[in-house]
Parts: structure tokens; sequence; C-alpha cells
């Protein structure tokens, strides 16, 4: 098969995301600002869209991670940096040419494609020298090698080749005398030597001792009119060789291979994503590539972590990571325990890992089994607010409606701390009715609640508790375990800690 694309195995790989819809999903998991992070660093490259388009199949995900394995080489990392770098020059001397005159413009064409054909042969040179596993860049290897070694790659070589060559050989002088300036082809007679004479004529002043004056100069491509008006005189006097630079701007004006400039491109996904999680990576904490099913919601990661929560904090706290499982016929983690106990953040990191596995990265964790969804639909606690006029049980009820018609047997179910503003008995109604419709789809399901019921809901069901430190319940761990939900137990370690267990109170009564 033809390669096409260092991101996609085929043209229907992807799917790109309602902007909206996933403005309000990366807002929920916190990706919104990894992803900030990773493509405002590279805005030439624009690839904040290329984070919006999670893949369709296991297949499409394979393909990539497969790139990033290929990727670990050094070597490679490095040959691709160095075309990179080189491509931004040429880009560089298109812009420029933009601001220049018109001949200055075809010169600067010139020389960036002749910048544009020594990428291309460095970077074919130096994937023939790497060894390559990834359909991917094996693809691009072979393509590069076929492109390298077409006649239209040859012709542009040697047209650049020629151009530049003819334009290096022109040679001309100036007559200035008074306030003319005279333009005129130089002849092949020998030149005054005048830089010469004048250290013959100022030789008698030399001495043993000398103080250097040394400045810099700023050099501008950019002509002044009377610099502009020589250029013109020059291709007036050379008219074959500006002819011919014409020529070849207009042959030559598509010469950026599609595919090739696409690379350019989509390379820096996975570049600049490894740089994001270098750091991370670099002071101890693992990432993985997930094994991703179609079908499989049997599920699974070690020592997983938030990764927006990790590059704000790893400078200055020790991360928590967290482990979790599903086996059949379980689907809904109901997720327990004190307030700020790391529950939501739970939430978040398993969102997450769904989310960047659906883009073929590396997920935070050391190992990691995960489902390939066709859906993340998240539902966080949001302020009420006075425009909207609705109550924020209203809000409530009507956003969670929308993701249970949204929802499929493929979909990914986040669910902060839904009705929390109404009274006990109806959230733990309103609870049910929403855990009974996504245990019906069999979607997988995320629950974060202050309501032990839910967490024997049906045998779907598992209960995730946040943990506190056994010496002081005040204290949370920030540790998610599999454990039976009992919110009393936190509430009876507080009271008698502080000495307001029944029994503590009694005695200090009758004392």
């Amino acid at each position: 098969m033809q390669f096409q694309s260092i991101l996609f195995d085929r043209s229907d790989a992807g799917r790109r995301l309602d902007e909206g819809a996933a403005r309000e999903l990366l807002a929920d998991l916190r990706l919104d600002h990894v992803i900030d992070s990773i493509a405002d660093d590279r805005d030439e490259y624009d690839l904040r869209p290329l984070f919006l388009t999670p893949l369709s199949s296991v297949d499409s995900i394979n393909y990539r991670q497969d790139v990033f394995r290929d990727l670990e080489d050094p070597a490679l990392v490095a040959h691709i940096r160095a075309f990179s770098k080189t491509l931004r020059s040429m880009r560089e001397h298109l812009a420029h040419g933009e601001l220049l005159s018109r001949y200055q413009k075809l010169r600067w064409f010139a020389g960036a494609v002749g910048i544009y054909c020594e990428a291309v042969t460095d970077l074919t040179n130096g994937l023939a020298t790497t060894n390559l596993q990834s359909q991917g860049f094996l693809g691009l290897r072979e393509y590069l090698d076929a492109y390298a070694q077409s006649a239209e790659f040859a012709t542009l070589i040697a047209e650049t080749k020629k151009i530049t060559s003819e334009l290096a050989s022109i040679r001309y002088r100036l007559h200035i005398s008074a306030d003319q300036v005279r333009v005129a082809r130089a002849t092949d007679r020998a030149e005054v030597d005048y830089a010469a004479e004048i250290d013959q004529v100022f030789e008698r002043f030399r001495t043993d001792t000398a103080t250097e004056y040394s400045f810099t100069a700023s050099a501008s491509a950019a002509m002044y009119e009377l610099e502009g008006a020589v250029l013109d005189t020059v291709a007036q006097i050379y008219p074959r060789v500006f002819a011919g630079l014409e020529r070849y701007a207009d042959r030559q004006a598509g010469y950026l291979d599609a595919t090739i400039a696409a690379f350019d491109r989509e390379i820096h996904f996975y570049l600049e994503y490894l740089a994001h999680i270098g750091e991370l990576q670099a002071s101890g904490l693992a990432f993985c590539y997930p094994v991703v099913s179609a079908n499989s919601k049997a599920i699974s990661g070690h020592a997983a972590f938030d990764l927006a929560l990790a590059r704000r904090l790893h400078d200055s706290a020790a991360i928590v990571t967290n482990d979790f499982f599903l086996d059949d016929p379980e689907r809904i983690l109901v997720i327990t325990g004190p307030n700020q106990g790391g529950k939501t953040t739970f939430a978040r990191m398993f969102g997450q890992m769904h989310y960047l596995a659906s883009l073929g990265l590396p997920v935070p964790g050391r190992d990691a089994r995960l489902l390939l969804v066709d859906n993340i639909l998240t539902h966080f606690q949001r302020q009420e607010r006075v425009e909207n006029q609705r109550s924020e049980l209203e809000i409530g009820l009507l956003h969670v409606h929308k993701i249970i018609e949204r929802a499929t047997a493929n979909s990914l179910i986040i669910l902060n701390e839904v009705f929390s503003s109404t009274s006990l008995n109806d959230a733990v109604f309103l609870n049910r009715a929403v855990l009974a419709r996504v245990s019906d789809l069999d979607a997988l399901c995320v629950c974060v609640t202050f309501l032990d019921e839910l967490s024997t809901l049906n045998e779907k069901t598992v209960s995730m508790v946040g943990s506190v430190d056994p010496d002081d319940p005040a204290v949370r761990t920030y540790k998610v375990v599999r454990r039976p939900a009992n919110g009393l137990a936190y509430a009876a370690a507080i009271a008698a800690k502080y000495q307001l267990s029944y029994e503590s109170v009694k005695r200090r009564i009758q004392a």
C-alpha cells in the first residue's frame, strides 16, 4: 500500500470531534491544558486539530504506537529534527522573498528550492541507515526512495543548480561619477586590486602593536532604491539569465511535494508529545503503550496518574498513582470517600487514558488494557448561573439526558457528583435511575458520588473508595482502592480522633 501519512494508515482513520463538544470534554478532563501546552509551542504546524481527531480502529492505533516505538531511537529523531529545521529555513526564505523586489524574490525562491532538495536528500539518506520497524516509517522510507530517484526530483535539482550557478557567474562593474552611477558588464581584462594598493600605500605606517577596532554591521537583504535600480540594470545586461530565472520560477512553482509537506507537519504530533512527557519520564513516572481492544471491556491500568496534574506538580510534589481493573460483567466504577480525597482526579485520569489511547499516544501508567470507545461523555458539576434561569438540578437533568441519548455500548460515561444539589432521597433515586440506564446500555462508566448506596447497584457495579491515613483520618492518601463503600467508617474515625465518639462524650458527661 502506498504511503499516505505518518499519522493515518488510511484516509478514513480519524473522526474529527465537534469543536464545541471537544472543548467541553477536554476542559472536564483537564486535557485542554495539555493540548494547549503542546500546540502553542508549535503554532506553525497547527497541531491542535490533530489532537481533536480520535482514531476509529485498533489497527490505526497500533500504526501510531509503532511509529512512537521507532522514535525511541535517538538517531532517527536527530534525522527528523534536522529535516524539520531545514524545511523551516526553506519557509523563512520563501516568506522573506515575499517582502523583496521582483528579481530578489525569484532568487530567494531558488534558494528555498535548493534548501528543500538538500532536506529531502539528507532525510532519504538518513532513513536508509536507520533500523525501522513501523509500517509508517517503512512506508515513508520507500516513498522517499522513489521520490528521490524520480525524474521529477532529478530535474528539480539540476535546474536549481543550473540557475543558481548562472546567477553566481554574473559579473558587473559600477562607474560612479558625481551623482551618476553607470552599470556595465565586467570585462575579462585584469582589474586593479585596490585593496592591495591601499595596503601598500599605508605599509609605511605599520607598527608592531596596533589597536583593533571592530564593529557589527547589520545587513539586510532588502535593497534600497539605488540598489534596486542597479539590479534592474544588471537584468537588462544579462537578459538571458534573468529570463531563465523567471521561467524556472514558473516551472517549479509547485515544487513542494504534498506528502513530504504533510509529513513535516504531522511528525510534530509525535515529537511534541514526546517532549511534553519527557520531563515526567525523567522524574520516574511511567508511560506505556496500552493494549487497546475494540470489544473487550475487561480493562485495567497500573501506576496510572492524571497527566495534567502531573505536569503542574511534578517539580514540587510526589505524584500519587492508582490502579484499576474491570472484569466481565463489571462495567461501572462507583467512587466514594471523603472530600478532597482524589476521587475526581481519578475519574479524570480514567477519561484521559481512554482519550489519549484513542489518539494512539502513550498513556500515563506502567501498563494498561483499554477499550477503544466511540465517545467519552462527561458531566462535571457546574456552577449555577443567574442568566440561565435554570436551577443546578434542571441543568444537570438536561445534560445527563443528552449523555444517555448519545451513549452506546462502546461509550465511556464519567459522572462527577451528579444531582448533589438536591435532597438525599432524590439524589439516590435519580442516580439509581441513570446508572440503571447505563447498565442496560452496557457502557463503561465512572461515577463519583457521596452516595454509598450506588456502589451495590448490581453485578456490573464495582466500589472504589478514596483512602485516608489509618493513623490520621483527616489526612488523605489520594489512593483510590477497590473495596466496599462505608462512609460511616470515616465519620467514626474522625469522631474518635477528636474524642467525639459516643463513648468519649459519655465519659466526659459522667465526669
